[in-house]
């Protein structure tokens, strides 16, 4: 009888302190509704990934190859940053008052505990909801961002000797396919074509070649030499105009193969040889502009990404407020 009466007793003296101190009867109850963050997780990232596919295909089809078709690359660019802002707004808004209006109920709390917790809710369920779509889309941003970053260090590295490798190899390949038919297209090889092709005048001067003629040996010779002519034209190409010595001698090349006099010859070395760092140089203008470019979008889109996602953590916050109290009404 003793021991009843001392249980009756600490039962009621519980159930007195609860009353009058009611955080108390709170205190081993979770502040976190885990259900409702991940079921407005969930509807957040679905509905963000059917407005993201719905914007992608609305896209595609406003786009198009041929010219003074589809919209232009600035109102595309425009028509994506507002699209990725609405789907934040829409999808961060949607977890967000789903958090808010199917967590516990909370009894007995003070009205800003409430508002904190559910704002925490809202903020949850969005972060759960980003990283279960970044992790879908991890590959696309992913791609953006480190193509940018990767242009960007190239243009900053090694543009020019990129495209001066590039004219090397092309060099190394114009004397081994000088007597082909013309089938290679590469810009050196063409300078050097053009450096020793024979004048309408020449030919009909120095006559047409007989039956009997070594046309083996001619093509190997003129093979030779425009390889030849071709390292030299490397060999400045980076410092500056060529020396006085390799315009004589390249103009004595091709003097002997073109059939004009040596004034003639040295002349379109220089000019040739001008044109072709003017073609480099311009190469080399436009790979670092289309890097540039490429690195301007890179950054953008990375800033528009944070600002969007920022505004989707704010709504997702303050829709669980709203839901939270049509809750507690």
């Amino acid at each position: 009888m003793a021991l009843s009466n001392v249980a009756t007793t600490d039962d009621e003296i519980g159930r007195a302190l609860s009353g009058l101190y009611p955080d108390t009867a709170q205190a081993h109850v979770s502040a976190v509704s885990w259900g409702a963050i991940l079921a407005g997780a969930a509807g957040a990232a679905a509905l963000s990934l059917i407005l993201l596919m719905l914007g992608t295909g609305l896209g595609f089809s406003s786009v198009s190859p041929w010219a003074h078709e589809g919209v232009s690359a600035m109102t595309l660019g425009v028509s994506a940053i507002l699209w990725l802002t609405l789907t934040q707004l829409l999808a961060s808004g949607m977890g967000g008052f789903l958090a808010g209006r199917l967590r516990t109920k909370w009894v007995d709390i003070h009205t800003d505990e409430a508002h904190f917790r559910d704002t925490a809710h809202g903020f949850l369920a969005w972060a759960v909801a980003t990283l279960a779509t970044a992790a879908l889309l991890t590959s696309a941003i992913g791609s953006i961002v480190s193509g940018g970053v990767q242009t960007g260090a190239a243009a900053a590295g090694g543009v020019a000797s990129g495209t001066m490798a590039a004219a090397a190899g092309a060099t190394a390949t114009a004397g081994s396919e000088a007597a082909k038919s013309g089938s290679d297209s590469s810009p050196m090889n063409y300078f050097i074509d053009f450096l020793f092709r024979k004048d309408n005048g020449a030919m009909v001067s120095g006559g047409a070649a007989t039956p009997n003629s070594d046309m083996s040996g001619d093509a190997a010779h003129q093979a030779g030499a425009a390889s030849e002519v071709g390292r030299i034209f490397m060999n400045s190409i980076r410092s500056g105009p060529l020396p006085a010595e390799d315009v004589r001698y390249a103009g004595q090349l091709v003097a002997q193969r073109t059939g004009i006099s040596q004034q003639d010859a040295e002349k379109r070395v220089t000019d040739t040889y001008a044109r072709l760092q003017t073609k480099l140089h311009n190469a080399e203008v436009a790979t670092r502009e289309a890097a540039d470019k490429a690195r301007k979008t890179a950054a953008y889109t990375s800033l528009w990404l944070f600002i969007s996602l920022l505004i989707g953590a704010f709504v997702a916050s303050l829709a669980a407020t709203y839901g939270g109290r049509l809750r507690d009404a």
